[in-house]
């Protein structure tokens, strides 16, 4: 059984209730490849305005969620909070959160834990800064990201990965498709050797920064791609195209 194609629209903080109305309307009426696995996330204020609008079988994901169950934490959302309220995934680890908010691998590995835990599914970012890449750091720096989690998580079945070189992201540089796939298949080959062969055939493994429905289709041949977590694009109608990049 081959890996479903997924793709998750990070809408980071933009949108209000008649933008996020009117990108939930859009989705809904479009006509999605039924092979892709499609999740949105948009800012917490909206999840449960798109979880109630958006039609059934795509879902919601918060941007971020918080490691313990509750308590004195103000500005955190639980996953028990998320749970309840019908958002199935969250993303974790976003370079937005790790160099802004200075979130280190071990926090970030401590949420991923309380997430799958909780029954939820983890997009869990990773990527490398212009800097690390240029130095040949790309796969260390990665993997090393990787390793924080697998330290601490040993099912993987709920995890998807998200490779997004913080130095494509929002800047309209895209990884070649060429070195895309080059770290696609190093993290499928550290999680057979780290994790298990199980999980290095079954774990999506999504390409993100400055993904387009330009660049999407070819992005979607490559054979350890198996997906995009999408940022500003996903706001715009040709989110769709994105989506149907298989098609």
């Amino acid at each position: 059984m081959g890996r479903q194609f997924f793709v998750g629209g990070n809408f980071k903080m933009n949108g209000n209730i008649k933008t996020i109305r009117e990108i939930v309307h859009n989705i809904n009426e479009a006509k999605l490849d039924p092979n892709v696995e499609v999740v949105i996330a948009p800012p917490s204020l909206y999840l449960l305005l798109a979880r109630e609008h958006l039609r059934k079988g795509i879902e919601v994901a918060s941007q971020n969620v918080f490691d313990k169950p509750n308590g004195a934490f103000t500005g955190e959302i639980s996953v028990d909070q998320l749970k309840e309220s019908g958002i199935t995934w969250t993303l974790v680890g976003h370079s937005e959160r790790r160099v802004i908010l200075q979130e280190d691998d071990a926090f970030v590995a401590s949420k991923t834990k309380a997430a799958l835990d909780g029954g939820l599914g983890v997009i869990l970012c990773c990527g490398e800064s212009l800097e690390q890449r240029e130095a040949g750091k790309t796969i260390e720096v990665v993997t090393t990201q990787l390793k924080a989690v697998a330290d601490v998580v040993k099912d993987w079945s709920k995890v998807v990965v998200a490779y997004e070189p913080i130095w494509a992201i929002g800047t309209g540089k895209v990884a070649t498709t060429a070195q895309a796939q080059e770290v696609h298949a190093a993290i499928r080959d550290w999680l057979k050797k780290e994790v298990s062969s199980e999980a290095a055939d079954a774990t999506r493994i999504l390409y993100g920064g400055s993904v387009t429905e330009k660049n999407s289709s070819d992005l979607a041949k490559q054979p350890d791609i198996d997906g995009f977590l999408v940022g500003g694009a996903s706001l715009k109608p040709a989110f769709v195209e994105i989506i149907n990049a298989k098609l």
